[in-house]
């Protein structure tokens, strides 16, 4: 079985400024892995690559066996339902509940689903991450680890073979964020890629999963699964 995720020669400039150069790495079914990197290395525009928010300047990006790099624009909303995506800052709207901002954000990615199937589905997504019985609050009235779950919660709804997360936990304090990444570890288990971009040295060192290390645009690292020893911040290439 090929890889879910494929970077072939993948570089990324704005104007003169190269933000990737010439990046190449293969992530499987179900498996989990950090991206990690100083301010500026790269990391937020290759998961913008991955959900297709911009083209590559060079080289092929293959998801789930597309080839987002020439994907036309009317097929964009497709690949994204083949990718989650959770944000630092959660991006829930404040006006709708749990349940709305789940079902919504299932709606948008797929309009052929009814109001009541994407109510369902999202309930299913709640339960999944524990927020079963908050399903009815509204963002105010949770807790920020409650809310990023909500944001893991839309993310899934869909249930995409690929979960990509830009600072997961960068709001949350330590043990709030122990139990988000917990949650993120036990989503790759079911059989869904999971990339996360974070600066959380202590987890990336404690989890001992594989880490991909990005220095000025350049993967310089590629340490696998439980051979995670120093983290190459300050590595030049």
């Amino acid at each position: 079985m090929s890889p879910l995720l494929e970077f072939y020669g993948v570089a990324r400039s704005f104007g003169e400024r190269v933000a990737l150069d010439d990046v190449n790495f293969a992530l499987e079914r179900g498996e989990f892995a950090f991206l990690v990197g100083p301010t500026g290395a790269g990391k937020t525009t290759l998961l913008k690559l991955v959900n297709r928010e911009i083209r590559p300047t060079a080289g092929e990006v293959w998801i789930d066996g597309v080839a987002a790099h020439t994907l036309k624009s009317t097929r964009v909303a497709e690949l994204r339902r083949r990718v989650g995506v959770v944000f630092q800052d959660f991006k829930l709207l404040p006006r709708l509940t749990a349940v709305e901002n789940v079902s919504f954000g299932l709606q948008v990615t797929d309009l052929r689903i009814s109001d009541q199937e994407a109510l369902d589905r999202a309930q299913d997504a709640l339960d999944a991450v524990g927020l079963g019985d908050r399903a009815d609050a509204f963002p105010a009235e949770l807790s920020g680890g409650q809310q990023q779950r909500v944001a893991i919660a839309r993310a899934l709804a869909p249930q995409p073979p690929m979960l990509v997360a830009d600072e997961p936990t960068g709001n949350l304090d330590l043990e709030t964020a122990w139990q988000v990444m917990t949650l993120l570890q036990d989503v790759s288990r079911f059989g869904t890629a999971v990339l996360v971009a974070t600066h959380n040295v202590e987890i990336v060192k404690r989890l001992q999963r594989r880490v991909l290390t990005l220095v000025e645009g350049r993967l310089v690292r590629d340490q696998p699964a439980g051979r995670v020893g120093r983290l190459a911040w300050a590595v030049k290439s």
